[in-house]
């Protein structure tokens, strides 16, 4: 008797032993009734989630976006900034193309002068109406770069320094620059804007009523 009552408990203890938890039946889909069933863990080759991990407090646990995928990444780990003029459509066309390369890159941080928060202290000292004037572009060491060069950086930091590539050899360069010049000049009126005068006056005025409100930033 002492004998099958040792037999019957040790059945019962190493039956005990092969029960699966139940959030692990849940995960590798073992039957209760089959506890020594061989476990399937799900691969890690299989695409898509499913099934959620949840917390203790029943929450679901979201996986980390990395900055580089919302291109972010940019306006910390940038080799090039752009100053860019938001007020000018033809110029977001470029500048919109250059910002959708730079998501596979994240080196190039853009900076839009037309706005209030602009300040020459953060960009080499370079105010409103220099930059205005023509593309400028600063490198991570400080160094400034304008016109058709500015251009060149900015492509060569996306992998499409090829489009301006041929822009470094003379006489090339100086048509090239010749050409920007031009556009430069009158890209206000191109674009159906007022002089860069009356810009200016108008933006100056503006940072006068800010000034008295105190209700926005210049």
């Amino acid at each position: 008797m002492a004998l099958r009552g040792a037999i019957r408990v040790g059945r019962q203890a190493n039956s005990s032993l092969f029960t699966i938890p139940c959030y692990l039946r849940t995960i590798y889909n073992v039957s209760v009734s089959s506890p020594r069933r061989r476990l399937n863990p799900i691969s890690h080759h299989q695409t898509g989630l499913k099934f959620s991990i949840r917390a203790v407090s029943g929450t679901s646990l979201d996986p980390v976006v990395s900055k580089k995928q919302n291109g972010e990444e940019s306006s910390q780990n940038w080799k090039i900034k752009m100053l860019y003029d938001g007020e000018c459509p033809l110029c977001m066309r470029e500048v919109n193309m250059l910002r959708e390369r730079n998501k596979s890159y994240g080196s190039i941080k853009f900076v839009d002068i037309s706005s209030e928060e602009y300040t020459p202290e953060e960009n080499e000292g370079l105010d409103y109406k220099t930059v205005m004037g023509r593309i400028h572009a600063i490198q991570s060491d400080g160094t400034v770069v304008t016109d058709v060069e500015a251009f060149r950086k900015l492509y060569e930091a996306v992998d499409l320094g090829w489009v301006y590539a041929i822009t470094k050899y003379e006489p090339v360069a100086t048509i090239a620059d010749a050409v920007y010049g031009v556009w430069a000049k009158y890209r206000l009126q191109v674009t159906g804007r007022p002089p860069l005068e009356e810009v200016l006056e108008a933006r100056r005025k503006k940072g006068e009523i800010c000034d008295e409100t105190k209700a926005c930033k210049m």
